[in-house]
């Protein structure tokens, strides 16, 4: 997909990079797969802030997506692709032959008229799901389970995908995108194709307003904080951290720690560490 820069007719224009999409649709979302969002600020149930930087932002609906892709062996039409405020992928709409309709994650390449079908075992095609055990090596595949069943949760964002390495008695080799080799369970179910709107990282918003659009809230630097406020704060005019390394507003480390625990149950699948050097 191309991208527009927007003529600077203004402050706010001129460094505005935008995305031209030629097929997504002009319509208004599917109303029987939208939900309310409550906002939350940030706060958890007690009133604590446990997300900072959050606040405000546009009203929206979430779009109910489809994770599971359990509707098997019966073929479905994509509608449209369109727009999805809470996701920086693209979704596909699908009507099953049953009349069902749903969202999908809209993978790279799939389009308005494309039949998508799930299954065990199915054909090898962008968009289709299926279970690990069934897809061939050096396939790419995304929105991966962890537990069969349960609907996928990686290589969910734009652009992203996972590798298929290979196969044994009890598991399927999987490379993710941080570099981590990890095992599944061939039950797992995964989607053909790598996730579409890769050219989302070239989006530049030009001004601060629409960060505020999205909820996300103004962030101070540390290092313009007083000693009080940050462990980067006070000295005189631009001083450096003063410490081994960064730290948190709290004091903790916040380059080179693990914070993975050591006998986490899930540590006997991951074959390579993402930091591996």
């Amino acid at each position: 997909m191309p991208i527009k820069q927007i003529r600077p007719t203004n402050p706010g224009s001129r460094h505005q990079a935008l995305l031209i999409e030629p097929n997504l649709a002009k319509k208004a979302p599917e109303k029987a797969l939208l939900r309310p969002i409550k906002k939350t600020g940030g706060r958890n149930n007690q009133g604590f802030t446990t997300s900072r930087h959050r606040g405000g932002g546009h009203k929206r609906m979430y779009r109910v997506i489809d994770f599971k892709r359990q509707n098997d062996n019966v073929p479905a039409v994509v509608k449209a692709i369109e727009y999805d405020p809470n996701r920086n992928a693209r979704i596909a709409l699908i009507v099953y032959e049953n009349g069902v309709k749903s969202y999908i994650l809209a993978p790279k390449g799939l389009k308005a008229g494309d039949k998508v079908v799930s299954g065990k075992t199915v054909d090898i095609k962008v968009g289709n799901a299926m279970e690990l055990g069934s897809i061939p090596d050096g396939q790419l595949v995304h929105n991966v389970e962890f537990f069969p069943g349960k609907g996928g949760q990686i290589a969910r964002s734009a652009g992203t995908y996972a590798t298929i390495l290979g196969h044994d008695d009890k598991y399927v080799t999987l490379r993710l995108q941080s570099g981590e080799v990890r095992k599944f369970l061939p039950t797992c179910r995964a989607t053909i194709g790598a996730v579409g709107n890769e050219d989302w990282e070239l989006v530049s918003f030009g001004k601060a307003g629409k960060s505020r659009w999205r909820g996300i809230r103004p962030q101070s630097r540390g290092s313009a904080m007083n000693p009080n406020d940050h462990p980067h704060g006070g000295g005189e005019g631009k001083a450096p951290v003063g410490h081994d390394a960064p730290r948190s507003p709290w004091g903790k480390r916040t380059l080179g720690v693990k914070t993975r625990k050591h006998k986490k149950s899930s540590n006997k699948f991951i074959v390579r560490r993402r930091n591996a050097k």
